[in-house]
């Protein structure tokens, strides 16, 4: 199944810029969260939502993988995730009312749901996951509104280039060796994920942390990624 016939299945079919509306609106159901339960290993954390749960929770982003936030592998490569709850299987931020108590810094794959990203000669546009939302009667929204992020045109850019850095990481993990893979993942936990941004006491602006991110990924254990 090729990339076209696959958006055909999961969505409308449509690819969105953020100046287009979609149907995508739920306001009417706000506290159904059945888009914060079941949802596995699937709420993946970029660099950008590790900095902003960190900074939000006053917590060092190490201190975290001790309650909210776990470690998943794919396709060789070690990610963070959002933590379910063994008992209920809901996020662990959805508290007894069906609320999330981190919306303001939610993580990105919750913020722009039920979008999804399409990633595709260095852009960046959105399709309706249409399955994967029940309520009815959705109204129109548009795209830039429902997501809700400051500098989107930045986030953007960030997300584009994180997104290449990846899939550039994952094919050179495959075709590496397993000392390769290991120091590799080792590198990028350490340097995207753990280390703070803005020193050790985390006080770093969103566009202190893009100056940060891009400084980092010009390290050179990752030259032969990016060249």
């Amino acid at each position: 199944m090729d990339a076209e016939e696959n958006l055909k299945r999961i969505s409308d079919g449509r690819l969105y810029g953020i100046h287009d509306m979609a149907k995508v609106g739920c306001h009417n159901c706000a506290g159904c969260s059945r888009c914060c339960r079941g949802m596995g290993e699937s709420i993946v954390l970029d660099p950008y939502d590790a900095y902003q749960l960190a900074k939000n929770l006053g917590q060092p982003f190490e201190q975290l993988l001790s309650s909210c936030v776990e470690f998943h592998v794919s396709d060789g490569l070690i990610m963070p995730n959002l933590v379910m709850r063994a008992d209920t299987d809901a996020c662990t931020f959805l508290d007894e009312n069906g609320r999330c108590r981190i919306h303001a810094f939610r993580p990105g794959l919750c913020r722009i749901f039920p979008l999804g990203r399409n990633y595709e000669g260095g852009t960046l546009t959105y399709f309706v996951l249409s399955e994967e939302c029940p309520m009815p009667n959705k109204t129109k929204v548009k795209i830039d509104k429902w997501i809700d992020t400051p500098n989107l045109k930045e986030k953007q850019r960030f997300l584009i280039t994180w997104h290449d850095f990846i899939k550039r990481t994952r094919r050179m993990i495959n075709e590496g060796s397993d000392q390769a893979a290991r120091a590799m993942n080792i590198a990028i936990l350490q340097t995207f994920y753990l280390k703070p941004y803005g020193g050790e006491n985390g006080s770093v602006t969103p566009d202190g942390f893009y100056r940060e991110f891009y400084e980092r990924l010009a390290r050179p254990e990752f030259a032969d990624i990016m060249k």
